[in-house]
């Protein structure tokens, strides 16, 4: 055993390459294959460390699962399970993570849940419980789940950087959102970010995304490291960054600032990947820099330029759309796009992903109207009532704008307007805003005197993690309704749903006849 420990603790640190030229020699070496028929003879009375840590490595070093040997370990496993300490059932449980399912390990995992299931209550380790998580991983039943998250909360007083990280990432193997450990871990993370290698940190990212988990100060915390020591990293890496930040939809402003100087003072080092990556970035997060607006359009659109003889009408489409959310228009790679060929080519009808295709078109089309230079407001917008029926999200607003302007013909719902655009209820003005005017009367001619309101009730998810500030769709919409002649007013419907009905018909009011809206805390959002 000690034999075999001291390979594969030697094996593992080589790098891949070299993994795979020893491994051979390994394996052709007669010493190996004597070892392997000795352990085979002893595996029945090796004791029960010896006999985990030498199935751990014969595994690891890549002793195929169905050979007589590994078999062999995993039945003797099984007959010895009740005879394991805690720190052998960690290694098992890690062991049998790299196994294929087969009768015998089926058996020896169903076993090992029940051990587990009896021993959380004496186990006070923490890495073993960690351990154990990962191991048990996402099949595990929700009550075995909640035992494992039980005992770690016990021992999470004592919790460690070290541990921190490998329970937090166990958390996420587990899919199972603890708040309480994942609150824990992440405050002991910000505490020492600094220590964190660049891979760990991508970790923690991918598991907030995985696990719907939403910290602001912990994603702060990470994005103000990156950002404090962007010298140091690469640009690749910043952009890896970036990507998992977007995933989250939390923008790290500072960041984001900083990454558009790189690409701005070197922007060939972004191949057509990495372009892609930037452009649905900033786009879904809705950043545009203050002061290098057009410089840093103008680099990334003659980078796109440099790769259409390449690109796929796929790739073309989604670069063109992300442009376009932003309120740039690439009109090189717009003239590429929108050639017939292409769009037939988009728009296949055996495609997974032709709705989507075309959505982003219709806005890309949409775009290509209402962000021109040219493009005029017009005096009248024709409309229509898309269904007179509210849904039950916006019973509550439709209701508070009843009792507050007495007639529901004062206002209109389920407005459908050109480019497939639709506004959960319009308002119609005076000039002042002072008085609501009926919607007959203001129904079927232009008047510019004639302010017309929309009030757009949205999720949490269609702004930035942390604030209210709209991401890029939303932006979007509410950039082409300004466009169209709507002041639009932005309102968190969760927010709205959790008012007494009192307070939501006052706070209509405030928004209604205020020029320009009073600040509602979380709940009003970008008023225009």
């Amino acid at each position: 055993t000690n034999c075999l420990t001291t390979v594969w603790r030697l094996f593992k640190n080589l790098s891949e390459d070299q993994q795979r030229y020893e491994k051979q020699l390994i394996f052709e070496h007669p010493a190996f294959v004597k070892l392997c028929q000795q352990l085979l003879r002893d595996s029945r009375r090796m004791t029960r460390g010896d006999l985990v840590f030498s199935l751990h490595a014969v595994v690891n070093l890549g002793v195929p699962q169905n050979t007589l040997l590994v078999q062999t370990l995993v039945r003797v496993c099984q007959e010895k399970l009740n005879q394991l300490d805690n720190r052998c059932i960690s290694v098992l449980a890690t062991t049998l993570g790299g196994l294929d399912k087969d009768k015998n390990v089926s058996a020896l995992q169903a076993g090992l849940q029940l051990l587990v299931e009896q021993r959380i209550p004496s186990i006070r380790d923490i890495f073993i419980l960690q351990n154990l998580m990962k191991c048990m991983g996402k099949d595990a039943p929700v009550f075995l789940k909640k035992k494992l998250e039980m005992a770690v909360l016990k021992e999470i007083d004592h919790l460690t950087f070290p541990n921190a990280l490998r329970v937090f990432l166990a958390v996420a193997a587990m899919n199972y959102c603890s708040v309480p450990i994942l609150n824990a871990c992440s405050k002991k993370i910000q505490e020492n970010v600094h220590d964190a290698p660049f891979r760990q940190l991508i970790l923690i990212l991918e598991a907030c995304y995985n696990l719907q988990y939403r910290n602001v100060q912990l994603f702060s915390a990470l994005a103000d490291y990156v950002n404090s020591t962007a010298y140091l990293w690469d640009k690749r890496q910043i952009i890896l960054f970036l990507s998992a930040f977007e995933t989250l939809g939390f923008q790290p402003t500072e960041l984001m600032g900083i990454f558009v100087e790189k690409v701005t003072e070197d922007p060939e080092f972004l191949n057509l990947k990495n372009l892609l990556i930037v452009l649905r970035v900033y786009s879904q997060l809705n950043y545009v820099p203050r002061d290098q607006k057009h410089l840093f359009f103008e680099t990334l659109h003659s980078c796109l330029n440099k790769y259409l003889p390449q690109i796929s009408n796929t790739e073309l489409l989604k670069a063109v759309y992300s442009l376009c959310i932003l309120g740039y228009l690439p009109h090189r790679a717009l003239d590429e796009l929108l050639q017939k060929d292409s769009r037939d080519e988009l728009l296949q009808s055996d495609d997974l992903y032709k709705e989507q295709k075309e959505m982003m078109l219709r806005c890309v089309k949409a775009c290509m109207e209402l962000d021109s230079p040219s493009f005029v407001k017009p005096a009248f917008v024709l409309t229509e009532n898309f269904s007179s029926l509210v849904s039950l999200n916006l019973r509550k607003a439709r209701e508070a704008l009843i009792e507050l302007l007495g007639d529901e013909n004062m206002f209109r719902q389920n407005v459908e307007l050109p480019y497939k655009y639709h506004i959960d209820f319009e308002i119609r003005m005076d000039s002042d805003r002072k008085k609501v005017l009926p919607v007959a009367a203001t129904d079927d001619h232009a008047d510019s005197s004639v302010q017309r309101l929309a009030f757009l009730f949205v999720p949490l998810s269609a702004f930035c993690v942390g604030t209210t500030y709209p991401q890029g769709k939303l932006a979007m919409k509410k950039r082409h309704l300004n466009k169209l002649g709507y002041h639009v007013i932005l309102v968190l419907n969760k927010k709205f749903q959790e008012m007494t009905n009192e307070d939501a018909v006052e706070f209509l009011k405030g928004k209604i006849y205020s020029e320009n809206a009073l600040p509602f805390s979380e709940v009003t959002v970008q008023d225009d």
